[in-house]
């Protein structure tokens, strides 16, 4: 893919005068690309669509820490179902990559009386540790009292945590905002409905993002409601449009569909990585927000739309500076 000079959002829309859903979309279809509004969304869509949403909420998943005589941050990735949390561990700041040197025994100090010990490094993701946490109550407690929101160095500024939550925000679990729906206003919704587009939603907590080129996504824990399954699988059969609304429905949707393209309900972790080898059987629309070249996103994107589409996408963004990363703007792939 051509790596263009791209331009990163800063701030979130609101702070650059505009309502969430005035930021900008671009529609990428086989031989039309458009510059529009996210607003606009509604009508770009035909009645019996479906667009298919995650209402997972944000966690303020990076707490201030101490290693030996070191200020760090702690990213709570993801908990595990026997009480241990995967955590990738950051310069204090407002930093570009990882802690290198953690190693198995150390004890970081947490806030409130808190630690966690490391007990492994996840094989192939030398970044990410599991860790045990001692603290009195749940982790999300110390997380509602004592963390943050995850951000990265190309945002100069912290901002709250409800800048991080989506309109579908239902069930806390996600280490980042599932920022492919932070455009979608009630306005955005309503529009949808009163047109004949209908909604479903699924839940996937996501994991820590993926700086890394050709890194793998981590394994996340979702949910697909058998309402929804039946939703995708009657919208199919009457020829209607499955628009996913980013990567993470996407990977929840492609993990509970068979062969043939049948959807079934389904919870639990899923490990499904979407590609050239395994691409999109029910998936037909992504809206998506836009991702660095190279990482395991553009990949996913590539299974949903083919890789000359997205391509072309990213050529155009690039081209008329549209902006990057969770605060920036979107893009709707139709790819037929």
């Amino acid at each position: 893919m051509s790596t263009h000079t791209t331009n990163n959002a800063t701030e979130p829309a609101e702070s650059r005068g505009l309502e969430r859903d005035e930021v900008r979309l671009l529609v990428a279809a086989p031989e039309r690309l458009t510059d529009a509004v996210f607003l606009e969304l509604p009508d770009l869509l035909e009645p019996g669509d479906l667009v298919v949403v995650n209402r997972s909420a944000t966690l303020a998943a990076s707490v201030d820490a101490r290693r030996g005589g070191a200020e760090v941050e702690v990213h709570f990735a993801s908990a595990l179902d026997d009480g241990t949390w995967v955590v990738e561990v950051r310069p204090a700041g407002l930093s570009f990559g990882p802690v290198t040197d953690i190693a198995v025994g150390e004890r970081l100090e947490l806030p409130a009386g808190a630690w966690l010990d490391v007990l492994e490094t996840l094989p192939d993701q030398l970044r990410l540790h599991r860790v045990a946490v001692a603290v009195e109550g749940p982790v999300t407690a110390l997380l509602e009292r004592h963390g943050r929101p995850i951000a990265y160095g190309y945002i100069p500024q912290r901002w709250p945590l409800s800048a991080y939550q989506t309109v579908f925000a239902r069930e806390p679990g996600s280490a980042e905002m599932p920022s492919a729906a932070r455009p979608f206003t009630h306005r955005t919704v309503t529009d949808l409905a009163t047109r004949g587009i209908l909604l479903a939603p699924v839940t996937l907590h996501t994991d820590v993002s993926s700086p890394e080129i050709g890194e793998p996504p981590n394994p996340e824990r979702f949910e697909v409601p058998a309402a929804t399954a039946a939703l995708v699988n009657h919208v199919r059969w009457r020829g209607g449009r499955v628009v996913a609304v980013g990567t993470t429905v996407t990977r929840a949707l492609e993990t509970v569909t068979d062969d043939s393209g049948f959807v079934r309900a389904g919870k639990g972790w899923t490990e499904l990585i979407l590609g050239d080898q395994r691409p999109a059987r029910v998936v037909n629309g992504l809206v998506t927000g836009w991702h660095e070249p190279g990482a395991s996103h553009v990949h996913l994107l590539e299974a949903v739309a083919g890789p000359e589409l997205v391509q072309q996408a990213y050529e155009h963004a690039a081209a008329e500076h549209y902006l990057w990363h969770e605060f920036g703007d979107s893009c709707l792939l139709l790819p037929g």
